[in-house]
């Protein structure tokens, strides 16, 4: 991998310092304005990576890297960088709080009108949406787990205060974004033959099955779904609808919002006014897939080893762990249905069941196929091979890894990017959300894939894709002035695509740095793939240069210290390479080459002795 993760997000840490931090004060804002989700996109530039990167953490100032300290240096030194924070964060949950108390997670300047229509109201655009549910999840965890360490390494009085409240207000605005979770759940269902069930059924019948025998291999496969969905009995997503009828079909996941009609969550936490939902009942990918990613960080090891969430959180996140592998297995099942001759997915673009169809769809639903196969045990070289695939061909029909011509339309996923309209409880159009983080998914997606790999070989290719994609990213930084280094002007890497932006996008910089704190957790966490035949390789030389040591023991004719030594650290090293053979096989191999050489000149040695020469 020619990327360097930790360098690449210290050097968007000094971008964003550079960017937001002056005259003693946090800045908030970007071009498109300050909201609820950008704000804390904002805010995940830098707790991110610190909460998930060890070497990057910020809430220890005795353990504090210098390199992190030199990058944050406007702010403060190893003392006052995490003071400092803590006053950025206060003041974030403040200006997201209402006068009730109740957290705000409306969409704000995210939001844009249908094009043609009218501007959007102040109600409209204040209206509680999935993506700052979720960016709220990993924001307050992050907040939380910042706090917990934090607080052990001070005893300023006034500074413990401050974390208090913080604290507090972090737990009630992941409550709050856990039940607005909960209430924007949806499952859609749907006869086979009328319009929805027919685009689902041509999406998947990649077999070309009769269609009465293609929904009920469907339905079996889905069997256990949909038996679970009786399980969803608080929030919303309930199935009212008989499933248990042959012609019936369904999808599962997030809406854009609330659901109109939504039951209240009951819950024990002072959250406030839970508001009245305005989303269709329909599950929207985009917003799926953020959520289930969300999801995920409720139920991380960091999660539950800094005991992150209270009581009541664990009971609401054992709802939401329901709804995530429902939402799963549906995905997965869809995506990867039949294997005679092609998955749905590999049948690039994908087409959602209310007739859109878009690449940026295909890649959302690799992250759901993925996750489903590894659940079921079919995360293997060749199925996660056939996924890759997919990303080799996406990276080229997006123009990343092929060359593109002035204006053709698949320039477009980058800007202005995809536009998702959002409908009401009546599927009336209401407004848009706009969505430009193709490459940084798909960044994000080649590198999960290739720590999951186990051929060596197939793992570099993926790495090299990645590298390739982030030769892209790296022409769409901010070339000049006081926000270089962010993100994000696509004209730098499409010329005259885009203008060179005024200020930078957190919803894109975030997101890079998402790809990183990603691209780092497989190079600092995850083992080499065990290559076979050179870890058997390896095996057979260390099984030699044991026996020949042990042989040499056996002779026992180490006269003189220096003798006594060698042999101590060689048997030292052959523990260290029998050790390594698993993850590291090369590195064994070569160790216990040089073992062998010392041990040839040991025996040597002992035989010019014993003849006296």
């Amino acid at each position: 991998m020619r990327m360097q993760p930790r360098q690449e997000i210290l050097d968007i840490w000094r971008a964003t310092v550079r960017s937001c931090w002056a005259n003693g004060e946090w800045h908030w804002g970007s071009r498109s304005g300050s909201n609820s989700i950008s704000d804390a996109e904002q805010l995940l530039t830098l707790l991110l990576p610190a909460a998930k990167v060890p070497v990057l953490s910020l809430d220890d100032p005795d353990r504090a890297d210098e390199e992190v300290i030199e990058a944050l240096s406007p702010i403060g030194g190893a003392i006052e960088i995490p003071r400092r924070l803590v006053s950025v964060m206060i003041d974030y949950f403040r200006r997201y709080t209402d006068d009730a108390g109740a957290p705000i997670f409306g969409g704000g300047s995210y939001l844009t009108p249908l094009e043609g229509g009218p501007e959007l109201t102040d109600e409209q655009r204040s209206l509680d949406i999935v993506d700052s549910f979720a960016v709220s999840v990993t924001l307050t965890l992050a907040t939380i787990g910042f706090v917990k360490v934090y607080r052990g390494s001070t005893q300023r009085r006034d500074l413990l205060a401050h974390l208090d409240e913080l604290e507090e207000m972090a737990g009630v605005r992941l409550t709050a974004a856990m039940v607005g979770l909960l209430r924007s759940f949806s499952t859609f269902v749907f006869t086979s033959t009328d319009e929805y069930g027919t685009r689902l059924c041509d999406m998947v019948n990649q077999d070309e099955l009769p269609r009465r025998e293609l929904v009920a291999a469907l339905r079996e496969q889905l069997r256990d779904t949909m038996a679970s969905l009786r399980s969803v009995i608080i929030g919303s997503g309930r199935v009212t609808e008989d499933l248990d009828n042959s012609e019936m079909l369904f999808e599962c996941g997030w809406s854009w919002g609330i659901i109109s009609g939504a039951e209240e969550v009951p819950t024990t936490e002072p959250i406030g006014l839970q508001r009245e939902g305005s989303a269709e009942n329909a599950p929207y990918l985009y917003f799926t897939v953020i959520a289930m990613d969300a999801i995920e960080d409720l139920n991380s090891e960091r999660t539950r080893l800094l005991g992150l969430l209270n009581e009541e959180q664990q009971r609401l996140s054992r709802a939401l762990q329901l709804r995530w592998e429902l939402t799963r297995t549906y995905w997965a099942t869809v995506a990867t249905f039949g294997n005679r001759r092609r998955w749905p997915i590999e049948d690039i673009p994908w087409r959602t069941t209310d007739g859109d169809r878009t690449d940026y769809y295909t890649l959302q639903t690799t992250s759901l196929a993925v996750k489903g196969l590894i659940a079921v045990g079919r995360g293997g070289d060749e199925e996660l091979g056939r996924i890759a695939s997919v990303l080799v061909e996406l990276a080229q029909r997006a123009r990343i890894t092929r060359r593109a011509s002035p204006g053709e339309p698949a320039l477009f996923v980058h800007a202005p990017g995809k536009r998702v309209t959002l409908n009401d409880d009546t599927s009336k159009p209401i407004m848009t959300w706009n969505v430009n983080e193709f490459s940084t998914v798909l960044l994000q997606r080649a590198t999960t894939v290739a720590g999951l790999l186990s051929n060596a070989r197939r793992r570099s290719e993926l790495l090299e894709l990645a590298d390739e994609v982030w030769d892209h990213l790296l022409l769409r930084r901010i070339p000049d002035g006081r926000h270089q280094g962010l993100w994000d002007h696509a004209g730098g890497a499409f010329p005259g695509l885009a203008p060179k932006p005024d200020a930078p996008s957190w919803y894109l910089t975030e997101r890079v740095v998402q790809a990183l704190v990603t691209s780092g957790q497989l190079l600092w966490e995850r083992p080499f793939p065990r290559a076979g035949r050179l870890a058997d390789y390896a095996q057979d030389l260390i099984d030699e240069a044991e026996y020949l040591f042990d042989r040499e023991l056996m002779r026992g004719t180490f006269d003189g210290e220096a003798m006594q030594r060698s042999m101590r650290s060689i048997r030292a090293s052959l523990g260290q390479a029998q050790l390594l053979v698993d993850e590291r096989p090369g590195t064994a191999a070569a160790l216990a080459n040089t073992l062998l050489l010392l041990l040839n000149d040991v025996a040597t040695g002992q035989q010019k002795a014993s003849e006296g020469i």
